[in-house]
C-alpha cells in the first residue's frame, strides 16, 4: 500500500484535532452510527477538561489505497518538545494557520523546526468561516514567516487550502464555504513524498520518538522504522545515541495504527509507524535494531529547559491525611518515570535528598505535571519557578528572554505595556489587529513573566490574549519586582471561625472559609498592605448568659473566599512560600512555618 506520513502544526488553539477529527469521517475511519466524542485524540483526562492537547499522537487513515499516518501534536509553547521528537517521524507537514489570528508565536516555532529539516509544508488557512476573517493578509503573514526563517525556493512554493475544519471543507478557492477534505487528501498524496526508506537488504533500525506504559505490555517504544523489516518474536536491541547496547530481547508485539487504534500486526517495513513492546530499559531517543547493527540513529536536538521548580516531601502538619504517596522515593519513582518519556523535563536530586529540582519549558507544562501527579495520589511542596541562568563566552551572566505576543483592546493597551516595561519588558511592534484591537509585541525576560499572567487578565477585564515563546538566552536585566502585597499567616492550629475571619476581611482579600482546617504558617489572605501580617482566625465568640443589645447576634455574612487553581497560586508565591498540593486541597504555606525561624532566615538573608 502507499504510503504518506504528515504531521499537523500551529499555534494553540488554531484547530488541529478538530481538523482530524474530520479527517477521521470522511476518510471512513468511523461507521456512520459509531458515536464519537468530539476532538477523539484529546484522550487523556486534563487534555479534555482544558480542551488543549498535551501529548503528540500519531494515528492513520485510509484514502482511495493510501494509507496517511497522521501525528498530532499540541500547539503551546511549554509542549514544544514533544513537536522537536515527532518531526523525525514525518516526511511533510501541514501547517495550519487561523484565518484571524495569522501566523502566531507558536506558528514561527514549530514552522522553523520543520523548514530546518527540510520538509516542504502543505499551508492551510483554517476558520475561513469567521466573521473577522482576513485570509490574504494572513497569507503574507506565512510567506514573510517563512523568509525570516530561511525557507528555501522549493518550501516558498507551497500549496495553499482554504478550510473550515469544524464544518469539514477545505478548497483551493478562498471564496468557496462548502464541499468536502478530498482536496487535503488529494494535496497530501500528491505533494508529500513517500518515505525514503530501504526495505530489502538493509537489517532493521527504528528510532523511539515516543514512549508509554502499558498494564499487560510494559513499555511501549513508538517510532517510525527506518530501513528494513521487523516480524514478532525476532531478536532485537537498543543502542544508546554513542552505540552502546542498552539492552537486548525480542519484539513481543509489534502494533500499526487504525484510527483510534492500535492494531496488532505480524511485521512491519521501513516507513511504516509502529508501536513496539518487548524492551523494558530503552527509552526515548534510543535506536532499537537488528541485532548486527551497531550504529545508532542520530536523533534531533531538543531545545533545553529554562524554567525549573523544587518538589518537595509535604512537611506540613497535615501532611499524609489526603494522599497514598508521600515519601520521597515515590516522588523521585515517578519523575525519573516522566523524565524518561518526556525529553524536555530534567530533573535532580537535592543534596538532602527529601526535594527535587525539576526543570522544564514552562509554568503550564510543570502545572499539568503537578496536576497529573496530585491526581494519582502524590502529596508535595512546590517551591516558586525560577529561571535557569547561564554564562556566556565573557564569563557574564546571562538569563531565558520570551517573545510575548498580546492581542488586547485598545483601551487597555497603555496599562499592558506600562506593565511589560515594568518587568523589564522591551516593545518590538504594535499594530491595529482590526475589531478595535491592538496587537503588541514584546522581547521580555521570562523571569518577569512568572506570575503576570493573572494580573494581565483583571487589567485587561479577561478580553486580552497573551502568547509566549521562548526566545534566546540574553543580558541579565537586574533585579524586578516582584509581588507588591503581603500575606495573612495563621498564627495557630484549629479550624477557621466566621467571628475571626468577618473583621479579617477589611485587611484583605481571604482564601479560606468557615470551617477550614489551617495550621501555623498557613495562608490565609493577601493583606492589603505591603508586608505580611500573622493574625488568629480561630477566634470564636465567648458564650454568655447575657443578650447582646441593637440586635448584634446578627450571623456574620462572609464574602465568598478567593480559591486559586494549581497555576494561579504557583504564579501567587514569593520565593519564602510554597504551595502544598494534595489530592484533594491545594494549600499556600510559608517554607518555614515557625514564625521565629522565619525571622532568623529573613536577618540572614538582609546580611
Amino acid at each position: 500500500m502507499n504510503l504518506r506520513n504528515v504531521a499537523i502544526i500551529a499555534h494553540v488553539d488554531h484547530g488541529k484535532t478538530t481538523l482530524v477529527d474530520q479527517l477521521f469521517r470522511q476518510s471512513g475511519t468511523f461507521r456512520d452510527n459509531q458515536r464519537v466524542e468530539e476532538r477523539a485524540m484529546d484522550s487523556n483526562d486534563l487534555e479534555k477538561e482544558r480542551g488543549i492537547t498535551i501529548l503528540a499522537k500519531p494515528t492513520s487513515v485510509e484514502w482511495e489505497g493510501t494509507r496517511i499516518n497522521i501525528v498530532d501534536t499540541p500547539g503551546h509553547a511549554d509542549f514544544g518538545g514533544e513537536v522537536e521528537r515527532i518531526l523525525s517521524m514525518v516526511d511533510g507537514v501541514i501547517l495550519l494557520v487561523d484565518s484571524s489570528e495569522g501566523a502566531m508565536p507558536q506558528t514561527k516555532f514549530v514552522t522553523g523546526k520543520a523548514l530546518k529539516l527540510g520538509l516542504r509544508p502543505i499551508v492551510v488557512v483554517n476558520k475561513i468561516d469567521r466573521p473577522d476573517e482576513r485570509i490574504q493578509e494572513v497569507l503574507d503573514e506565512v510567506f514573510d514567516l517563512f523568509v525570516s526563517l530561511d525557507a528555501t525556493d522549493e518550501q516558498l512554493d507551497f500549496p495553499v487550502l482554504y478550510a473550515s475544519g469544524r464544518n469539514g471543507y477545505a478548497n483551493e478557492d478562498p471564496s468557496l464555504r462548502e464541499g468536502t477534505l478530498k482536496p487535503l487528501f488529494q494535496k497530501i498524496v500528491d505533494h508529500v513524498p513517500p518515505p525514503k526508506v530501504e526495505v530489502e537488504g538493509t537489517p532493521f533500525t527504528f528510532l523511539v520518538t515516543l514512549l508509554d506504559r502499558d498494564n499487560f505490555l510494559g513499555r511501549i517504544l513508538t517510532g517510525r522504522v527506518n530501513s528494513g523489516v521487523v516480524k514478532v518474536n525476532q531478536p532485537i536491541h537498543a543502542l544508546d545515541m554513542d552505540g552502546n547496547v542498552v539492552e537486548a530481547g525480542r519484539a513481543s508485539k509489534i502494533m500499526s495504527f487504525r484510527g483510534l487504534d492500535r492494531v496488532p500486526v505480524d511485521e512491519a517495513k521501513a516507513g511504516d509507524i509502529i508501536s513496539l513492546a518487548g524492551l523494558t530499559v530503552a527509552t526515548v531517543s534510543n535506536t532499537i535494531a537488528d541485532t548486527s547493527v551497531s550504529e545508532a540513529i542520530q536523533a534531533q536536538p531538543i531545545d533545553p529547559p529554562t524554567l525549573s521548580m523544587r518538589f518537595a516531601v509535604n512537611d506540613s502538619p497535615m501532611a499524609g491525611r489526603e494522599g497514598t504517596k508521600v515519601t520521597s522515593r515515590m516522588i523521585r519513582d515517578r519523575l525519573e518515570r516522566e523524565a524518561e518519556s518526556n525529553v524536555a523535563i530534567k530533573v535532580t536530586e537535592s543534596e538532602d535528598k527529601d526535594s527535587f529540582e525539576v526543570a522544564g519549558r514552562g509554568e503550564l507544562q510543570l502545572g499539568v505535571l503537578i496536576e497529573t501527579m496530585r491526581r494519582e495520589g502524590f502529596e508535595l511542596g512546590i517551591s516558586r519557578p525560577r529561571v535557569l541562568f547561564r554564562e556566556d563566552e565573557d564569563g557574564k551572566k546571562t538569563e531565558p528572554y520570551e517573545t510575548v505576543v498580546i492581542d488586547v483592546d485598545d483601551e487597555y493597551s497603555g496599562t499592558v505595556v506600562d506593565k511589560m516595561n515594568q518587568r523589564k519588558g522591551e516593545m518590538t511592534d504594535m499594530r491595529p489587529s482590526g475589531g478595535g484591537k491592538t496587537r503588541i509585541t514584546f522581547s521580555a525576560p521570562s523571569r518577569g513573566l512568572i506570575g503576570y499572567h493573572g494580573e494581565f487578565l483583571s487589567d485587561t477585564r479577561g478580553t486580552g490574549i497573551m502568547n509566549r515563546l521562548f526566545e534566546k538566552y540574553g543580558p541579565h536585566k537586574g533585579n524586578i519586582e516582584g509581588r507588591k502585597n503581603g500575606v495573612l499567616i495563621s498564627n495557630g492550629a484549629g479550624e477557621a471561625q466566621s467571628y475571626a475571619l468577618g473583621p479579617l476581611e477589611e485587611r484583605g482579600i481571604l482564601f479560606v472559609g468557615h470551617g477550614e482546617a489551617l495550621y501555623e504558617g498557613m495562608i490565609i489572605g493577601e493583606n492589603a498592605k505591603t508586608d505580611d501580617l500573622e493574625v488568629n482566625p480561630m477566634k470564636a465568640k465567648q458564650l454568655t448568659n447575657f443578650r447582646a443589645s441593637g440586635g448584634k447576634d446578627d450571623a456574620v455574612r462572609l464574602t465568598p473566599p478567593k480559591k486559586m487553581t494549581l497555576e494561579q497560586a504557583i504564579a501567587y508565591i514569593d520565593d519564602d512560600e510554597m504551595v502544598e498540593v494534595t489530592p484533594k486541597k491545594i494549600r499556600l504555606r510559608k517554607r518555614f512555618l515557625d514564625p521565629h525561624e522565619r525571622k532568623r532566615q529573613s536577618r540572614a538573608k538582609a546580611a
